[in-house]
């Protein structure tokens, strides 16, 4: 028969599924327990099969609840893309971009290129939301159109994703003050292999590049500790755990740490902007995108 569903039974359903709990989601939908219940029931009833399992307290999706999970939140974010457009058409200059970057980029270059952008006047009704990520995560987020642009590294074989130079990271080794390195301003990494380092890990986009220039070096780092977040690394450097290689973010200077420059020839470190290649973008995040690269690229 024909579907009486709506909108606000599939936002309950999606909900749920993800949180797994009842209590929680009512809370969520702002809505009382019984009428949860009484929804995804109604929403049962109508598809004909059973959509939740429980599990001790929490609750489970079905085999067919997965398959209507799948499609039910492909679609509300269809209809939430659908509804952005049409705001958009009535006018580009408002509307939001959700804006990913590397942790690297946040501490100056994603700040400084939403500023200036915000700072035209066209522009200033344009709303951001943000979020943090090594470049993997960025990217998962990038395919399931959660953000619409980001700043990451280059990653290999990843279908579906634009990647377009913005700008060029010089590394240095980071070592901590009262290190035995730390009388040097400069520094060929051979003579590093004695101390162990804190690195970044396989999930940022940092390590394939860091693993690159080791191998041309024929370097391999003592790795004991591993992260992908530069002050994550930068406290374990202060700390003496170790010393690290990193691009000079800005808050570098509150860790007390020295800066060596890195004396063996090395290929640059790029950031990029990535977009998806197919799918939805909106007019603003498109004008935002063409503003960073022109804005580097001057």
């Amino acid at each position: 028969g024909d579907f009486i569903m709506n909108i606000s039974q599939l936002e309950a359903f999606v909900v749920l599924a993800e949180n797994e709990h009842m209590t929680k989601t009512a809370k969520q939908l702002k809505t009382s327990q019984p009428n949860l219940s009484y929804t995804i029931s109604e929403l049962e009833k109508e598809l004909g099969v059973p959509l939740f399992k429980k599990t001790g307290r929490n609750i489970k999706l079905t085999k067919y609840g997965k398959i209507f999970y799948e499609h039910a939140s492909s679609a509300l974010i269809r209809l939430n893309q659908a509804s952005s457009l049409i705001q958009e058409e009535l006018n580009p200059y408002s509307g939001k971009i959700n804006f990913g970057f590397v942790y690297t980029a946040g501490s100056e270059i994603a700040p400084l290129l939403t500023r200036l952008f915000l700072e035209q006047a066209d522009n200033k009704d344009i709303k951001f939301s943000f979020s943090l990520g090594n470049s993997f995560q960025l990217l998962n987020n990038l395919s399931d159109e959660t953000i619409d642009i980001a700043i990451t590294s280059f990653v290999e074989n990843v279908d579906n994703i634009q990647f377009e130079k913005l700008i060029e990271q010089n590394i240095y080794l980071v070592v901590p003050l009262d290190h035995p390195l730390a009388k040097k301003d400069g520094i060929f990494l051979k003579e590093t292999k004695d101390y162990p380092y804190v690195y970044f890990d396989e999930n940022s986009g940092l390590r394939p590049y860091l693993d690159n220039l080791t191998k041309s070096l024929k370097f391999k780092p003592n790795i004991t500790i591993e992260a992908n977040e530069d002050h994550t690394l930068l406290g374990f450097v202060s700390e003496n755990h170790g010393i690290t290689i990193m691009p000079k973010i800005k808050g570098i200077s509150s860790y007390p740490v020295k800066v060596l420059e890195i004396l063996d020839k090395h290929e640059p470190r790029w950031l990029y902007i990535a977009t998806r290649k197919d799918g939805f973008i909106t007019p603003g995040a498109l004008r935002f995108k063409e503003f960073c690269l022109n804005h580097f690229n001057k």
